[in-house]
């Protein structure tokens, strides 16, 4: 199933895909995509409605970020050793954990905002995953039982205030806008083998970033347990989880993104997203 939020920046809508790609209303059932919502049993309800039945949403909505209301948007760094490589990096011996602040999340067609001061804005194509109910000391065997599914992250990152003016990572990562996501989230059930899936970035057409999940150092259900080792994870939780080789911080001569370029990138059975930089405005 893939499940998605719809309509204005604020008033989205929950909503479902079904078979001929039509978006269908979910607002007689739930109140919206979030963790309240994403837990096996209201999952398994979703799943048998019959979706043609279901109200169309209008021809053209813009399509929101596929879960409302997220607590913590946590993300992994260096998570595939040819992009440590470009970065200058060690591969590291065990995950490397940052924060993303939730309100920097937006839309897969939303526009990405330059920040006030930025000199080097960056794009990172990554596999999310949305946490379905309370985690806390996990075994790796479990993992599944906890994740409600799978999503495409666009880790948009500043790496002036990244690495240049101290403190943590959260500085370079947490402008707004600066978490496109979805446009779906998808259930593991239509995901396919999550360790085996293709990713893709363009810039303004020109290929930038080429990679396949079966090329992470540290798997999904790794990441997962490992990570409740350290804090609790909540339902609606999102956990980006690394990008592959082709950043801009790795290029000799590196191409930063400017007013007007365009983003697209997309995973294997997760969909694409299109996002154009813009000024900063108030």
């Amino acid at each position: 199933m893939k499940l998605l939020r719809f309509g204005e920046p604020g008033q989205e809508k929950p909503g479902l895909v079904d078979d001929s790609g039509t978006i269908r209303d979910l607002s007689a059932h739930i109140p919206d995509i979030d963790g309240r919502t994403l837990g096996a049993e209201t999952i398994a309800k979703l799943k048998a409605l019959d979706a043609v039945s279901l109200p169309a949403a209008p021809d053209g909505v813009r399509i929101g970020a596929p879960v409302g209301d997220v607590r913590n948007y946590m993300a992994i760094g260096l998570n595939y050793a040819d992009h440590a490589a470009e970065a200058g990096l060690r591969v590291p011996r065990e995950p490397v954990i940052f924060n993303k602040i939730g309100n920097c999340i937006v839309g897969p067609g939303d526009d990405i905002m330059m920040p006030r001061d930025a000199q080097k804005l960056d794009y990172e194509v990554e596999i999310g995953f949305v946490i379905s109910k309370r985690a806390r000391y996990v075994d790796e065997k479990d993992a599944a039982d906890y994740i409600a599914g799978y999503l495409c992250c666009n880790d948009v990152s500043e790496r002036h205030f990244q690495t240049e003016r101290s403190g943590q990572w959260v500085k370079g990562k947490s402008a707004e806008t600066f978490g496109p996501l979805g446009p779906w989230l998808v259930t593991p059930d239509e995901v396919g083998d999550v360790d085996k899936l293709a990713m893709w970035l363009d810039v303004n057409g020109e290929r930038r970033q080429t990679g396949n999940t079966s090329t992470m150092i540290f798997k999904i259900p790794y990441i997962l347990s490992y990570m409740t080792r350290f804090m609790v994870l909540e339902p609606g939780d999102v956990v980006a989880t690394g990008t592959p080789p082709g950043v801009a911080l790795g290029m000799k001569e590196p191409k930063w993104l400017q007013v007007g370029d365009v983003v697209t990138l997309g995973i294997d059975n997760l969909g694409e997203q299109r996002s154009k930089i813009v000024a900063f405005k108030m």
